[in-house]
């Protein structure tokens, strides 16, 4: 008997909405939840059978969501400020648990989602029995900054916006201009910085990046390390970029599924 799958809307306390797939495994009672937290362009459907393969190897629930403005939550509008990762870690992140009736968590973030994940391990304490970022940032460094204007070329000169439009559909503009037009904007990127949140994360980390990763420098997953301490373990994945469990999923799957599996033996 595997995952049983619930689409589900979770009210946040200003009544904005959250749509989640909410999948339950027989033997997930008592462990921990993997909360898989989605990248700058994210979408439930991007992450693939990659939650459920790595919940079913564990016989742990999961929850895979979509932030406001994504998906089918609730809509967004521009200009974003330039610390909009910041609620979504201090406050969102524990609304939505607490909307979905879940308290131990596994956070598994992604590029924004590994970001949000850093800040919400600092926020929610004990509820967080473990992390697991891929690609995320402390800060802009150069290659971010370049990959992000590469990708602004191709989103004008290819049919970019027709793949993405395959998830986002009609929000496909306002999602790569909130993503896009944040990030480049002067006031953003120079002010950028998620360090003070690192030395509250009291949780075994494993601090995950390809080591082709065209968004962010080696130094993004050592400083992270470095700010956290001894209870987080870096790892750099070879033969792959910015997504590391699509480009490398079995070698992903293998080393989440390893580090995960000690902290609930733990």
């Amino acid at each position: 008997m595997g995952i049983a799958w619930a689409d589900r809307m979770l009210t946040l306390p200003d009544g904005q909405q959250i749509h989640a797939m909410h999948g339950i495994h027989p033997e997930g009672e008592n462990k921990p939840t993997l909360v898989f937290l989605h990248e700058a362009l994210g979408h439930i459907r991007m992450w693939k059978k990659f939650p459920e393969m790595l919940a079913e190897r564990l016989g742990c629930n999961v929850l895979v969501n979509e932030r406001l403005g994504y998906g089918r939550s609730s809509a967004i509008t521009l200009p974003r400020q330039d610390d909009y990762l910041v609620p979504e870690g201090e406050q969102r992140l524990a609304e939505m648990l607490d909307a979905a009736g879940i308290n131990k968590v596994i956070l598994i973030g992604h590029s924004d989602g590994g970001t949000i994940a850093l800040i919400g391990a600092a926020a929610l304490g004990d509820r967080v029995v473990a992390m697991v970022t891929e690609a995320a940032h402390l800060y802009a460094d150069e290659l971010t900054l370049k990959g992000i204007r590469e990708a602004v070329e191709m989103y004008q000169t290819t049919d970019l916006p027709e793949r993405l439009a395959r998830y986002h559909e009609d929000r496909t503009d306002l999602l790569f201009r909130a993503w896009s037009e944040t990030w480049l904007r002067e006031s953003c990127h120079q002010n950028m910085n998620f360090s003070p949140w690192l030395k509250d994360i009291r949780c075994p980390s494993l601090i995950m990046q390809g080591k082709d990763d065209q968004y962010g420098v080696p130094g993004q997953v050592t400083d992270i390390c470095d700010g956290i301490g001894s209870h987080a373990q870096p790892c750099f994945v070879d033969n792959c970029g910015h997504v590391p469990h699509l480009e490398a999923s079995d070698a992903v799957l293998a080393l989440m599924e390893a580090f995960i599996r000690e902290q609930l033996a733990a």
